[in-house]
């Protein structure tokens, strides 16, 4: 995987995350129900993970996607969902 965001720390960008979601008028809580969702992990794995600064690729192949991952549209880090190179990587990673 070449992109910078794969060798990424996920806990340097979650603070990046929360204070968007919180911009826009939504909770930690909520932030952190998503995450789970679309990786399938607990409260406790999610904290484990940004306590240890896993990078953005152990932190998706760890990940259970959910089925519904496909249905996901939109930008993220920048990256259009629909034309991202390495979402098959991601996915097939994560399996």
């Amino acid at each position: 995987m070449s992109s910078r965001i794969f060798i990424m720390s996920f806990a340097s960008v979650y603070p990046l995350y929360l204070a968007k979601v919180e911009r826009k008028g939504r909770t930690k809580a909520e932030l952190d129900a998503v995450i789970e969702w679309l990786t399938g992990f607990d409260d406790g794995e999610l904290q484990r993970h940004l306590d240890a600064e896993t990078t953005f690729e152990e932190f998706f192949a760890d990940a259970r996607l959910t089925p519904h991952a496909s249905l996901i549209t939109g930008v993220v880090c920048g990256v259009s969902r629909a034309s991202a190179k390495n979402s098959s990587k991601v996915v097939s990673a994560s399996r």
